[in-house]
């Protein structure tokens, strides 16, 4: 399958309840991660792990009140999968790690009543946990506060709180909106979170939301931090490289550079903005080390939130605006532009693709640099400025994100590779350490 990522609109809600969670104990949990490979984001068939973007007018600020500490391996080909078990007993459930959504779902089968259509083997049986519970139509989480950016929910037949929402390429996912608990020991595991229990989706995988939303797994279980480390990607087949995943502590930490995540003020409205997402001070690209033109007005939100520079592990490819896109472009075509695929947009944007020797294209273009504040970047070796579209064609891992209807900036892990990438929300700040992710770290 070709390589680039589609972005998912979501229509997220705000959790408003009464309700007070627990301070949970320090515990430590490993978690298998694997991957695959996924279609471009906006391609309009095949694409199903995506990320959202939600639309609150808040920006909760997460209060972590736990310590995890936790270590694991990940196969890695596009999208980060991480294996979790969930229930009481834990059934391991595969679940994309998407640090640009909020609502976590698993898809969900009872095995014994639905003998008429199979499930999927991999599927989450409630009938098997006795953590598992349905959120009824009377549940703060089924009547959002705000009314013209919510996920739709009602009352089904049985008065039980049913979601429903679209892909960007017309895949529906619904089903009931749910607690379970994640359940990592006999002795260590969360308080049931709010989960969708998707009864009706076309894979087995679900979504393990990361944002900074009230309702995404971080949130709920109250993470302090958490990191990733995503290798070189491989072609190869039958070979995936592993990464490594830290829910916790990272003992690599100290080598970190970190920068501050922008905050808004929950008064400040921004239509074209998430609020949400880890919204990153980016301040310029160089190109073989040559500095673009490109004002950093261009990679921050204006007043209506445009030009918003986001990380997010869910995507695949890079994206920028306009400005930006028009500025890389140019110097790529200055360096190669003879080498250039003619006439070829891959999923309708990118169109800095070759045919020939990709190694011989990377050398040409040098490495690619995104700049931030206080000297931290973001480097792409030479190596990895071109992605492996199939067909033996190679692209600019940066796509036209105008093209997707999206006024942001996102940065996808496909220009994370060989990055540890830390999210720590303790202290609303991300940091970035260079790894060889292919190793055990």
């Amino acid at each position: 399958m070709a390589l680039l990522f589609t972005f998912f609109f979501l229509l997220c809600f705000s959790l408003s309840t009464g309700e007070k969670t627990q301070n949970a104990t320090h515990v430590s949990f490993s978690f298998p991660l694997s991957s695959r490979r996924l279609s471009p984001r906006p391609t309009p068939a095949t694409n199903l792990y995506p990320s959202f973007v939600s639309s609150l007018k808040q920006n909760p600020r997460i209060r972590p009140s736990s310590s995890y500490n936790f270590r694991s391996t990940f196969k890695y080909s596009m999208a980060l999968i991480v294996s979790l078990p969930i229930g009481t007993p834990p059934q391991t459930q595969q679940m994309v790690l998407d640090t640009g959504s909020q609502l976590s779902w698993i898809q969900c089968h009872n095995k014994v009543a639905k003998k008429l259509r199979p499930p999927p083997t991999a599927a989450f049986d409630p009938s098997l946990s006795s953590s598992f519970s349905v959120l009824p139509c009377t549940h703060p989480a089924c009547k959002p506060r705000i009314p013209d950016f919510t996920l739709p929910t009602s009352c089904d037949q049985n008065r039980l709180c049913h979601y429903s929402y679209f892909y960007a390429d017309g895949t529906l996912a619904e089903g009931n909106l749910v607690r379970e608990k994640f359940t990592f020991s006999n002795s260590q595991s969360t308080p049931p979170l709010i989960l969708g229990c998707a009864e009706d989706s076309a894979d087995g995988r679900g979504i393990l939301g990361m944002n900074l939303g009230r309702l995404s797994f971080a949130s709920q279980a109250k993470i302090s931090k958490f990191s990733y480390c995503v290798p070189t990607r491989s072609i190869r087949p039958g070979y995936t490289p592993s990464g490594s995943f830290y829910l916790g502590e990272n003992p690599n930490s100290s080598g970190f550079r970190y920068v501050n995540l922008l905050t808004f003020p929950q008064s400040q409205r921004m239509p074209n903005m998430d609020p949400l997402a880890y919204t990153l001070p980016m301040q310029g690209i160089r190109i073989g080390g040559k500095r673009l033109n490109i004002s950093a007005a261009v990679f921050r939100p204006d007043a209506g939130g445009s030009g918003q520079t986001l990380i997010d592990s869910g995507s695949e490819f890079t994206y920028l605006v306009d400005e930006a896109y028009d500025k890389v472009r140019a110097e790529v075509v200055r360096l190669v532009g003879p080498k250039l695929k003619k006439g070829y947009v891959y999923s309708g944007v990118a169109d800095m693709c070759f045919d020939g020797d990709a190694m011989e294209i990377g050398r040409l273009i040098g490495d690619m640099v995104m700049e931030f504040e206080k000297g931290t970047e973001i480097v792409i070796a030479k190596e990895n400025v071109l992605a492996d579209v199939g067909d033996g064609v190679h692209c600019v891992g940066i796509g036209r994100s105008g093209m997707l209807g999206i006024a942001s900036n996102i940065i996808g892990n496909v220009h994370q590779q060989n990055l540890w990438v830390e999210y720590d929300l303790a202290n609303r700040r991300v940091g970035f350490g260079k790894a060889d992710c292919s190793k055990a770290v």
